[in-house]
């Protein structure tokens, strides 16, 4: 596996050098999941940063409608984008639910291994959080275009 070649591939970790790259490598937890696996359930709790290595995944989430319960999918995503942003930002349960749709192999940054950068390495963690935030800003902006077209 040539993580070094992906992560710079990745938005993610846009900006970083290879050797900022080498530095945070062995934070990186590989994870392989099953075909229709959850990786998190809407209300759990959740610690992680998921970046889709290989495969993909299916986000949805639950709602009632006259007393039925339903799961919406939201949106699929595939190698080399990433969930779990907000909830390592602001510390709160999973608001989603996220399975997989195929055999998929993820990697994993906890908060505590972001912890550990800040400490390490100020401007690398800087670089992280502000890719972390503009992804989240790209994926407001489309669903205030979404809620915008469905008024």
């Amino acid at each position: 596996m040539d993580e070094i070649h992906f992560l710079q591939s990745q938005s993610l970790f846009g900006g970083l050098t290879n050797t900022e790259l080498n530095r945070i490598l062995p934070f990186l937890k590989e994870v392989k999941f099953k075909k229709d696996e959850f990786i998190l359930k809407e209300g759990e709790i959740n610690d992680k940063l998921y970046l889709i290595y290989k495969g993909s995944v299916e986000i949805s989430k639950h709602y009632s409608k006259k007393k039925q319960h339903h799961d919406k999918q939201i949106i699929v995503l595939h190698t080399g984008d990433t969930f779990g942003e907000m909830e390592v930002i602001d510390i709160q349960p999973c608001i989603a639910s996220v399975k997989t749709i195929e055999p998929t192999t993820i990697l994993t940054l906890s908060s505590r291994d972001l912890h550990q950068i800040s400490k390490e390495n100020l401007k690398t963690f800087t670089l992280i959080i502000m890719n972390l935030a503009r992804e989240i800003s790209r994926r407001l902006r489309r669903m205030d275009e979404l809620a915008a077209a469905s008024i």
